[in-house]
């Protein structure tokens, strides 16, 4: 049996961070992150990348470990993670993997990364260009929910790259690559219990909503302000695109307000976490926490950290 790790899943704003640094604190345990943008250096306010405050003395990994201009693939993430889960593990700590990116978790606990299909680059620069004509976008992303609408309702249009590659792989195997999950088979490195926070609609959505007020407030116009000062811009399609550095951008350069900037960036986030609660609902291996179901933070957290203790115990029974 490989080595257990923990991985605490669910959509942006149900409180990872908080119950992440609980857990490790009693374990004990380190942090690995699995947010595709906590990884690049300069986004931190955009990103709710934890402060040193929020990390209680947590030791976190894969934070700022890439910069917004340049591309981080999927297989950089899988090398760099698991590098950094063998260092925790090799100090007799619990790795915790943490974030909402369901593919670095699909990277990290199976064989076969997104996209395992051999690549056809005739067909990947024929998207492309559909990408780059005026609409192309909306239309690429069209295309894709038309054979794969699993896959088109978890990323969105701006995220040209996944989509293509989405759709690279449908018309190269001729199977949607949401199904092809089916087919991966579990990397033995690892024994993992994934964990899912979920949290009733309306009081999730209220969260994201405050937590895009108080990062306006924490400085995100001026730090997008700096990235684009530095000449990163949507169009790009990099870092820039993430949601809440876009919608800055474009008010910068006067497309509308910044009000309106951010009513958008609530708009995305909260569409945003309904793609990852599709994503990790389709995943049979995560077990479910539900907010609702404890009086406070306090009780949900003493009672997850019981519960992933006697889960820890059953699998070393289990062990030969």
């Amino acid at each position: 049996m490989g080595l257990p790790i923990v991985a605490i899943v669910g959509p942006t704003a149900s409180g990872k961070t908080r119950l992440s640094v609980a857990l490790c604190q009693r374990i004990p345990g380190e942090v690995i992150s699995m947010d595709s943008m906590q990884i690049y250096r300069g986004m931190d306010v955009g990103t709710a990348k934890p402060t040193q405050d929020e990390r209680g003395g947590v030791a976190h990994h894969m934070l700022d470990v890439a910069d917004p201009g340049e591309a981080y693939t999927v297989s950089r993430y899988r090398e760099e993670a698991a590098r950094a889960i063998e260092q925790v593990a090799s100090r007799g700590r619990l790795p915790v993997l943490v974030g909402g990116t369901g593919l670095y978790l699909n990277a990290l606990t199976y064989r076969m990364t997104l996209g395992e299909a051999t690549g056809d680059e005739a067909i990947r620069e024929r998207l492309h260009a559909v990408a780059a004509a005026p609409g192309g976008r909306a239309r690429l992303h069209a295309m894709l929910a038309s054979v794969d609408p699993v896959s088109a309702a978890r990323l969105h249009e701006n995220d040209v790259r996944r989509v293509v590659r989405a759709l690279e792989v449908y018309e190269v195997t001729g199977k949607p690559i949401s199904q092809r999950q089916d087919d991966r088979v579990p990397d033995e490195r690892y024994a993992p219990l994934i964990y899912g926070l979920e949290m009733e609609r309306e009081r999730l959505y209220a969260r994201i909503d405050a937590r895009v007020d108080e990062m306006m407030v924490a400085g995100l116009e001026r730090e997008v302000r700096a990235l684009t000062d530095r000449g990163l811009w949507p169009e790009d399609e990099g870092a820039m695109q993430a949601i809440g550095y876009k919608e800055i951008a474009f008010a910068l350069r006067g497309a509308y307000g910044m009000d309106e900037a951010v009513r958008l960036i609530k708009r995305e986030s909260r569409r945003y976490a309904k793609r990852q609660m599709t994503w990790f609902r389709a995943d049979a291996r995560v077990r479910w926490i539900r907010w609702e179901d404890y009086a406070s933070a306090q009780e949900l957290e003493e009672a997850f950290v019981a519960r992933v203790r006697a889960d820890l115990d059953e699998l070393k029974e289990m062990q030969p």
